[in-house]
């Protein structure tokens, strides 16, 4: 099966009380990073505060508070549908049985220092964007070092390993598209049997779990 749609994911630094417009149809989320914003779409509206997330499929108007805001948007598109005159981070094509359902989760994983990611695979696509600190990602036999504000992607079911900073916390926010059957549940299976009882460090904060 060809690929279905595209996965983008965009970084906006909004100045105080600007607007930020998003035109057209289409599943989507906006994490706060930083700041304060408020979205209104589909006749509804919604004040967020830094570390939380919006979710919508309607065009959207988003207004930064009064000391600015900082936003990472995911949005699905089907593969002929571009967006014009914006730059992703990044993006990725992916395939998605038209018979099946899915969701679009938006959540946030935080690590300690030193912490890792042992190796392991999701049951769907994402793309992540660091927050704070460094990651290493290794994922078919290549390795990827990362700092705050860059993406990546992850297909699913490659093995991935991931080793954060040993110096200071690291965390990153992602969007994955994952089976509807997995709502409230963890998409992530671990490959190692040695693995399986090890400690984990990591947290997470889950922000958006909704059908598409």
């Amino acid at each position: 099966m060809s690929d279905t749609h595209v996965l983008r994911c965009f970084g906006e630094a909004l100045a105080a009380r600007a607007v930020h417009t998003i035109a057209g149809r289409a599943p989507r989320v906006a994490y706060v990073r930083d700041g304060i914003a408020t979205f209104r779409a589909g006749g509804q509206v919604a004040t967020m505060a830094a570390n939380s997330a919006w979710f919508g499929t309607d065009a959207c108007e988003i207004t930064a508070g009064a000391n600015g805001a900082a936003i990472l948007e995911w949005h699905l598109l089907p593969v002929a549908i571009a967006m014009p005159n914006r730059t992703p981070l990044l993006e990725a094509s992916i395939t998605l049985d038209p018979a099946a359902r899915y969701l679009m989760r938006c959540d946030r994983v935080d690590f300690p220092i030193g912490g890792i990611a042992y190796t392991h695979t999701h049951r769907g696509p994402g793309i992540r964007c660091l927050l704070n600190g460094a990651i290493t990602v290794q994922v078919t036999g290549k390795k990827h070092h990362l700092q705050p504000g860059r993406a990546w992607f992850e297909a699913g079911p490659d093995p991935v390993l991931a080793l954060a900073s040993e110096s200071e916390p690291t965390s990153f926010a992602r969007v994955m598209i994952l089976p509807l059957e997995l709502r409230g549940k963890s998409s992530i299976k671990y490959v190692l049997p040695e693995d399986q009882d090890k400690p984990k460090r990591q947290t997470y904060q889950l922000f958006v779990d909704d059908a598409i």
